[in-house]
């Protein structure tokens, strides 16, 4: 029964995260800490961006999660860890693989899940390179939670084609 508690918990944190993620992103990446997430939204050709400094940011919750479970005997906090280190992996895989092509992940996918994730992601850039950009008309702050929409257009185009 433990394992399966513990296993609720994962799924429950990993959930969670979204939620999380979604909340950071409008109301932090692009409220007071817009300086670090800004270079994100400027097309460029470097490596690396200030914005990659958040995944450290994000790291230390999980980190402490972790050795503090393991510190009490493997408790709850373990797997809360767990949880949230295994949505920074998917963020990682889909954000940069999947949606931007910064590493060579799920680029050449056919699921239309993963494909209205990228297009409603696409349409949180669609602003980017405007002279007139503003932050505040960037819509779809998740990154596992699509809305209907990007469903609907990926069927419409397919009926079209």
């Amino acid at each position: 029964m433990i394992y399966i508690w513990n296993a609720f918990i994962i799924l429950a944190t990993f959930s969670a995260m979204e939620l999380v993620a979604w909340s950071l992103h409008k109301y932090v990446m692009h409220g007071f800490l817009w300086y670090l997430h800004k270079d994100h939204h400027i097309p460029h050709n470097k490596t690396f961006e200030k914005n990659d400094f958040f995944a450290f940011i994000f790291f230390i919750p999980s980190w402490l999660l972790m050795m503090f479970g393991i510190m009490d005997g493997c408790d709850f906090r373990l797997y809360m860890g767990i949880g949230v280190t295994l949505y920074g992996i998917c963020y990682f895989m889909i954000h940069d693989g999947l949606i931007h092509k910064r590493i060579n992940v799920l680029s050449n996918t056919k699921n239309k899940y993963l494909l209205a994730l990228r297009n409603g992601h696409q349409a949180h850039h669609q602003y980017d390179a405007k002279a007139n950009y503003k932050k505040e008309n960037d819509i779809c702050y998740g990154m596992l939670w699509v809305p209907m929409k990007f469903f609907r257009e990926l069927n419409q185009k397919k009926r079209t084609s």
